[in-house]
């Protein structure tokens, strides 16, 4: 189950209801993030799964998925409402590779909503969150959350950073049983290598951008030597995006007729999307051989077929492909000899690209950046406060915080009783042996009293070689019980690995507060009185010979009764 509140969690789904919402919510993320009758089909099912959801987690999925709804339906209000619900239910949910995973599909949301600001935020918080202990282990939520910063950040034009979340999507997929998985992030992969290959292409790194190819062609390959058949939307845009590797490459000729056949194919059977992907694709190819070869005819074909996917990619809500359209356009009619009509698409271009985002890449590395400092002066507060009340030689709570919690005790509700426990002779520990060797026997009794304690007890190191043992509940019989088979561990612990003269031993006092009846006066015992109590009986379990537990109610119970040998020490 995803993580949330405890309260949550007690009255979250059943295990069939639970089945049911993750079914439904995989089938809508495998699906990706097109707009078509599929996608909505699939929202339907999300909606009827989740309708009846309370958990946190739950609800917060449930608003989300009601904002990608209210995006298709065109009312981005209603969509920025349903965001700001699913982010306010996420506040009850525990740091994980789930929160990753919802951070990261509401910042898709934000992206097809251009809200670009909101969008990066979200995407550093899920990338920050995918890099948490909590979150390493090879999952599918992980998987997910990953592929989804992947269409994220090449929304925003973040293209290194897509490829990276890419690759590490495939890297997790790599170690899960799901085969389906491993080709999704595969062709995930292989596309964003090869949109990458293109902006270097551009730019002029030739060298890069054919590397990046190469790579987009291997992960097309892995993905066909898979044992799995993929639906033929799935397969036609495998061969678009290899195809357009090899273009990368500069294969042009390569490229040209598995382009062409996959073209027909799509724009017979393909829905929107598909259709402008592949019209993209085949556009650029043909821009870039009649640049090469001089021919007029392939770049007015190439002029065409981007003006084609520019209407589908608007019809289909991919603002950031319809902008790469615009400027496209632009560069080709200019290489036509059509400057109006190039600088028709270059407003165009400039006028959308104004209203999507400036400074991505700066703004993301500032984001990040703050925010990581964010988290790590968190993380630093949490070490400081660890270690304000921890004892770092044995791993308990310190005297410090054995104080504040004995403080908040509530006396009379219940029995609760309190221990002291001391080692024997531990100065001749220290004397005989060295206080390398005392520090051992600190740290063995402080994990015999915890492996021995009941589950609620509460073990401190109190100072030096005494400890303090909590038991909530416990009435005074019930406390010897336990404190004596705790001073029995520590007896019958093997102590012979250690230079020591005789075995280790514990003396324990105990002290309880008893349970006052309703209408009884409370009692004026406090935590310091329970405390003196205890350590008057533990200096009274020492003087009867040590090794033993003493109480107030009776003899002291432990090893044999004997006198006192004389010795002095603790």
């Amino acid at each position: 189950m995803p993580p949330a509140s405890a309260a949550a969690a007690a009255s979250g789904p059943s295990p069939a209801e639970l089945r049911r919402m993750r079914a439904a919510l995989w089938r809508l993320l495998a699906a990706g993030d097109r707009d078509d009758g599929t996608f909505r089909g699939l929202l339907d099912d999300v909606d009827d799964a989740l309708s009846g959801a309370h958990d946190p987690y739950w609800s917060a999925w449930r608003a989300a998925v009601s904002a990608r709804r209210s995006l298709a339906d065109g009312e981005p209000d209603a969509a920025a409402e349903s965001v700001a619900a699913s982010r306010e239910a996420l506040h009850s949910c525990l740091p994980s590779a789930w929160t990753a995973l919802i951070l990261a599909y509401l910042a898709h949301v934000e992206v097809t909503a251009d809200r670009v600001d909101a969008a990066m935020l979200m995407a550093v918080d899920a990338s920050l969150l995918t890099e948490e202990p909590a979150a390493q282990d090879p999952s599918r939520p992980l998987l997910q959350a990953h592929r989804w910063l992947s269409l994220t950040l090449a929304g925003l034009d973040l293209e290194e950073l897509a490829v990276a979340h890419a690759d590490r999507a495939y890297a997790v997929a790599a170690d899960l049983p799901d085969v389906d998985d491993q080709w999704q992030t595969l062709l995930l992969s292989a596309q964003r290598h090869a949109e990458l290959a293109q902006t270097l292409h551009r730019r002029g790194d030739v060298e890069r951008a054919h590397e990046l190819a190469e790579e987009a062609i291997g992960c097309a390959t892995a993905a066909r030597e898979l044992d799995r058949e993929p639906a033929p939307a799935e397969a036609d845009l495998l061969d678009v995006v290899q195809a357009w590797a090899l273009t990368c490459a500069d294969d042009l000729d390569d490229a040209l007729g598995p382009l062409r056949r996959v073209h027909r194919h799509v724009q017979a059977d393909g829905d929107v999307w598909l259709r402008g992907y592949t019209d993209l694709v085949l556009g650029r190819l043909l821009a870039r051989l009649a640049s090469r070869d001089g021919d007029r005819i392939r770049g007015e074909e190439a002029v065409q077929l981007l003006v084609d996917a520019a209407g589908a990619f608007a019809a289909s809500g991919d603002r950031r492909r319809y902008r790469q359209c615009l400027l496209e356009l632009g560069q080709n009619t200019a290489d036509l000899g059509r400057p109006a009509e190039a600088l028709h698409w270059l407003e165009a271009y400039r006028s959308d690209t104004g209203r999507a985002h400036a400074r991505g890449r700066e703004l993301w590395a500032e984001m990040f950046v703050r925010r990581s400092r964010l988290r790590e002066a968190e993380r630093q507060a949490a070490v400081l406060r660890r270690h304000a009340l921890e004892d770092p030689l044995t791993g308990l709570g310190n005297r410090r915080s054995a104080e504040r919690r004995l403080a908040g005790l509530r006396f009379g509700d219940e029995p609760l009783s309190l221990a002291v426990v001391d080692v024997d002779r531990f100065k001749e520990v220290n004397d005989g042996a060295s206080h390398t060797q005392g520090d051992v026997v600190l740290r063995r009794v402080a994990d015999l009293l915890r492996e021995h304690s009941r589950t609620d007890d509460e073990v401190y190191r109190w100072a030096g070689d005494e400890f303090l043992v909590l038991l909530p509940t416990a009435t005074e019989a019930q406390a010897v019980v336990v404190m004596e088979r705790l001073r029995a561990a520590v007896a019958a612990a093997d102590w012979s690995d250690l230079r020591l003269t005789e075995p280790v031993t514990v003396s324990v006092g105990v002290a309880t507060a008893p349970e006052v009846d309703e209408g009884q006066p409370e009692p004026v015992l406090g935590w310091r009185a329970l405390f003196d109590t205890a350590d008057l009986l533990l200096f009274s379990a020492k003087r009867s010979g040590r090794n033993r537990v003493r109480a107030p109610g009776g003899a002291p119970a432990g090893a044999d009764d004997a006198p006192d040998d004389g010795r002095q020490g603790a």
